[in-house]
């Protein structure tokens, strides 16, 4: 790199640098709610200088469900300046995140156990952190080497340079796999036992997360191998080229000679495949018919005669059809259903599930509640109007918000 470039380049970093540090000014209210917080609040943030913070990775968002939250960086920046010792790391290893964890989660439940309601929610609000933080590093990480595999990774002046540059990235997916291993989720069910805001945060929270990062990580060593192959025939060919250079220099007046005109060609060259001729029949050439009728006659004959083939059977009616009919026979079933509701002119609710008893149908209860509520919702918003559909459904657990519908209820609007 000349002067001129190193200078260039000096100058874009210095007044990138410079930008960022002024948001960082600029918007010093917003950050320092969001350290204190677990989200920073938006709502004195503009759509512009959240789209700005974002893109100088001085704010992220885990997830397009949540909010938005400091970056891992510059949460620890404002720790260090602010020499805030229970949030500054020592370490920033995951085997350190891991046992903070640990003591996070004991002094939670001591907390709730002894009923200091704040104290709980400040240990809450540490572990969101902590976890935000985790999930921070290892996207961090992931992004960084995903962004130098893409730009200017491996340009470098010297073959062991190049070599050395991709042991070094191969060592750092290897560690971040590593870091991800340590991470056992068995230990940490265990850990948090049947506390449903703990399981959600340190269970199915970091585990979709970590599936993220592995998916990230798969494809960052999907192109890192991608690379090596390119490298290794840019390498072969280098070489090649290289021999070649250094056999003209050792034989000055070495002269290639005309291949083509010679009868023997080194095996070297002679790596083409044979061409065969091709032929046709000229039907078109009079000439050549009494040739063709003699070839034809001499063409052998077969040695077994055919056998007589018997008559073929009429073909089964194909798997699809009877799908595509009984199908159809159970949307007319259902339609059979909604007329029953409209004849009783709305004087009573009618159950689903009792009137397939009535009627005698030979359906699946749950194929035809299916079916029942498909028919509802594909429907023209006129049409359902005229109808109330109820769902007879209760919570599948105390701990899960996932609906079991047990019957369906419909009737006509008056």
């Amino acid at each position: 790199m000349s002067a001129a470039d190193h200078q260039v380049l000096e100058s874009r970093l210095i007044t990138t640098g410079v930008e960022r540090l002024a948001l960082l000014g600029k918007h010093a209210d917003a950050l320092m709610a969001g350290y204190t917080r677990d989200e920073v609040p938006l709502t004195g943030l503009s759509t512009t200088a959240l789209n700005r913070l974002l893109a100088a990775r001085i704010l992220w968002r885990p997830d397009e469900q949540g909010g938005v939250k400091l970056a891992p960086k510059v949460r620890e920046l404002i720790a260090e300046m602010l020499a805030d010792e229970a949030r500054r790391h020592v370490n920033a290893d995951v085997a350190e995140t891991l046992e903070l964890l640990r003591s996070l989660v004991q002094s939670y439940r001591e907390a709730r156990d002894a009923g200091e309601y704040l104290r709980q929610e400040q240990q809450l609000l540490r572990l969101r952190q902590e976890v935000d933080d985790l999930n921070g590093r290892f996207a961090d990480a992931i992004d960084s080497l995903w962004r130098r595999l893409n730009s200017d990774f491996g340009f470098v002046s010297r073959l062991g340079d190049k070599i050395r540059e991709n042991e070094r990235a191969q060592k750092q997916i290897e560690r971040l796999l590593d870091g991800l291993a340590l991470i056992d989720f068995d230990e940490l069910i265990d850990l948090v036992g049947g506390d449903g805001t703990l399981r959600k945060l340190l269970v199915s929270g970091l585990q979709q997360q970590l599936t993220q990062h592995f998916t990230s990580l798969r494809e960052v060593q999907r192109r890192m191998t991608e690379l090596m192959a390119r490298f290794r025939q840019q390498q072969s060919r280098s070489r090649l080229v290289a021999g070649m250079a250094g056999f003209l220099r050792e034989h000055p007046g070495f002269v290639p000679g005309n291949y083509a005109m010679r009868s023997e060609v080194p095996a070297l060259f002679n790596h083409a495949a044979p061409l065969r001729a091709a032929g046709a029949v000229a039907l078109d050439n009079d000439a050549d018919t009494r040739v063709l009728v003699e070839l034809l006659h001499r063409l052998p004959k077969p040695a077994q005669r055919p056998e007589a083939v018997a008559a073929a059977t009429a073909a089964d009616m194909q798997e699809s059809t009877l799908v595509a009919a009984r199908q159809q026979a159970l949307k007319e079933d259902v339609e059979g259903f909604y007329l029953a509701v409209v004849e009783r002119q709305g004087e009573e609710p009618v159950s689903a599930l009792d009137y397939l008893d009535q009627a005698g149908h030979d359906w699946s209860p749950e194929i035809w509640l299916f079916q029942v509520i498909a028919e509802y919702q594909g429907l023209p918003r006129t049409e359902q109007r005229a109808f109330r559909l109820q769902h007879d459904e209760e919570p599948a657990s105390p701990f899960n918000d996932l609906r079991l519908i047990h019957d369906v209820v419909l009737q006509l609007v008056a």
